[in-house]
């Protein structure tokens, strides 16, 4: 399924959440395999059978499904490629940061291309730990714009988007592309381009 931008994965302060009301609405046993942040929006995998949930959770903790997100900045990143790593804890605030010690490390591969005064960031995370590209982002001095908790500049929404999803499922091959449809600074033309040329 595509999940919009500020809508919480979980029900969560009396409100529903996306996944109690797919449920509801389709009115089909569901089982949730992973999830996003609230910010966050795009593809996410959702299983039909728990016999399904539980292979798919296996291909996601054996890394044999390759995610891949793309984030916009604001600000210049220290690097423009290469690997972010380091074990994640809990920091103040809801907060996480990136340590410099390897115990069981957040392991995040990344490129960037510059348009105008904006940075455009394609994400491959290698592990699944919670906030980890927003924590990435951050430790490289590019905050995304629009999640003000890491530090990005305030937004019309948080732009963190799941835009790629592949793998192998009983010898069948699944690969699902969704671009995003909301944010002003996605739909701009020659964003949109470089969104095509780096996942197509």
């Amino acid at each position: 399924i595509n999940k919009f931008p500020d809508v919480s994965f979980h029900s969560e302060n009396n409100e529903v959440g996306l996944f109690a009301k797919l449920k509801e609405d389709l009115n089909i046993p569901l089982f949730s395999v992973h999830r996003l942040d609230k910010i966050t929006s795009g593809l996410i995998l959702i299983a039909k059978s728990s016999e399904s949930a539980a292979e798919l959770s296996d291909l996601f903790s054996s890394r044999q499904i390759e995610k891949y997100y793309v984030a916009v900045s604001d600000k210049k990143p220290k690097k423009k490629q290469g690997i972010i790593s380091g074990d994640m804890k809990k920091a103040r605030r809801g907060q996480w940061k990136l340590c410099r010690t390897y115990e069981n490390p957040a392991i995040t591969r990344f490129s960037s291309l510059k348009h105008e005064d904006k940075y455009l960031f394609l994400l491959k995370p290698q592990t699944g730990k919670t906030h980890q590209i927003r924590v990435a982002m951050k430790s490289i001095c590019a905050p995304i714009v629009g999640d003000v908790l890491y530090g990005g500049t305030v937004s019309d929404r948080g732009y963190l988007h799941s835009i790629k999803l592949s793998f192998s499922h009983k010898g069948k091959k699944y690969e699902y592309i969704n671009f995003p449809n909301v944010g002003k600074l996605f739909k701009v033309e020659e964003v949109e381009r470089l969104m095509s040329e780096i996942i197509l």
